[in-house]
């Protein structure tokens, strides 16, 4: 992605070393292609599944598409200088920057559903999509302001003097830790009213609904770990920029190192925490028991896959009991 490709990037031609360019560009060829497959998978799975295409969900395939696409043009080396270079230097970034805004429309989604008690959210869809891809759009034709994108290697890296520099940051930096300060408090207060109503109901209920709870308050509680994806992804590109914002000259090669790898991984790791619900979980478990493995494979599928087949052997074990035969 640009916004990975380029916070290792400016004047990196004049302080890494080919070698090390090499490597960044390895990395940052692997770890977007794991965001790829990932996002993907997810994109294919609401494509695939009919329940699946439920309004929450829905929110979560623009998000992997979103990943999808900006893992995409990130993997595309050596482009051709001129259209192309633009091309791919402007469409990874407003991809990367309608990611990270889906984030907070899920947020939004969630929080006005359980904290404000709204039920209108899918009437807001038209909204949403305004806000993702008009945002992204603007920022996109911002950021182009003290930018003259040029060919190193396999990005399109911008060169850019002290106003490009700090263009890039107001126009992804800035509002990308404004999305995780707003999703870390979404998530809080939902969070927190959650667990107070269960400990009330618990209270007024028996042990065994304290139980049944459990798992339910697993699942919110995975919820406070979703803003942690951006902080994970993007603060050491976040350091980077602001380092090469104050020493343009000097280029640190393991904070680059790290800039590239895990900002080119938030697709995969979007993938994971927003996709791989349990609603997909059961879907693709729901798909395989449709299957007869053999035995050799049996092993290693899902729980509800070999509980069944177990089930189905149970069946006919009692049938051959009871026949007289």
């Amino acid at each position: 992605m640009v916004s990975a490709a380029q916070a290792a990037g400016g004047s990196l031609s004049l302080s890494l070393s080919l070698r090390d360019r090499e490597i960044l560009t390895s990395v940052n060829s692997v770890a977007s292609s794991f965001s790829l497959l990932g996002s993907g998978f997810i994109v294919l799975c609401y494509l695939l599944f009919k329940e699946l295409r439920k309004f929450s969900f829905k929110l979560v395939f623009y998000l992997a598409l979103s990943d999808m696409l900006c893992s995409f043009f990130n993997i595309i080396g050596d482009p051709s200088i001129g259209f192309f270079c633009y091309a791919q230097g402007y469409t990874t970034h407003f991809f990367c920057v309608a990611s990270f805004l889906w984030t907070t429309v899920i947020a939004f989604t969630l929080h006005r559903t359980v904290v404000r008690h709204k039920t209108d959210v899918e009437d807001l869809e038209a909204m949403f999509h305004l806000y993702v891809w008009g945002t992204s759009v603007v920022m996109t034709i911002i950021r182009s302001i003290g930018n003259d994108h040029r060919h190193l290697g396999a990005w399109c890296w911008s060169q850019t003097g002290r106003t490009g520099k700090a263009v890039h940051f107001i126009t992804f930096y800035a509002p990308l830790w404004g999305a995780i300060l707003y999703n870390g408090f979404s998530y809080f207060q939902v969070i927190r009213m959650l667990n107070n109503a269960t400990r009330m109901a618990v209270g007024m209920s028996d042990r065994a609904y304290h139980l049944d709870a459990r798992p339910d308050m697993k699942a919110l509680n995975r919820w406070g770990y979703y803003p942690l994806i951006l902080i994970g992804s993007w603060t050491f590109g976040t350091i980077n920029r602001i380092h090469d914002f104050i020493e343009p000259g000097h280029k640190i090669f393991w904070l680059s190192l790290l800039d590239v790898g895990t900002a080119a991984l938030m697709g995969l790791f979007n993938s994971i925490a927003y996709g791989l619900n349990s609603s997909v979980r059961r879907a693709i478990r729901e798909r395989l028991d449709l299957v007869t493995w053999p035995e050799t494979i049996r092993p290693w599928l899902p729980n509800s896959s070999r509980i069944r087949h177990q089930q189905q052997e149970s069946e006919l074990v009692s049938l051959k009991s009871q026949d007289p035969h």
